[in-house]
């Protein structure tokens, strides 16, 4: 997933283990909401928006958890697919 500074944001399914489950890539917005992230994709989700707290694990890893209560481990990296 990218996240761009102007609040676009992008991703590859396959990339995100989203491939076989839904369109190969999709965008959407993010945003700030109080000491959330919040994102809406286009189409991926059904266009649902939905927001994470984020904890910092170590420099590259961010522990976070979605409204819904899953939860998981992102990598913070600069590599473009």
């Amino acid at each position: 997933m990218n996240y761009y500074r102007d609040g676009r944001l992008d991703a590859q399914g396959e990339a995100t283990g989203l491939g076989r489950f839904a369109r190969p890539q999709d965008s959407g917005r993010w945003w700030v909401d109080g000491s959330r992230l919040c994102q809406k994709w286009t189409s991926w989700y059904d266009g649902r928006t939905f927001c994470f707290v984020l904890r910092p694990v170590d420099e590259r890893r961010l522990a976070w958890e979605r409204d819904d209560g899953l939860s998981g481990i992102a990598r913070i990296g600069d590599e473009r697919p």
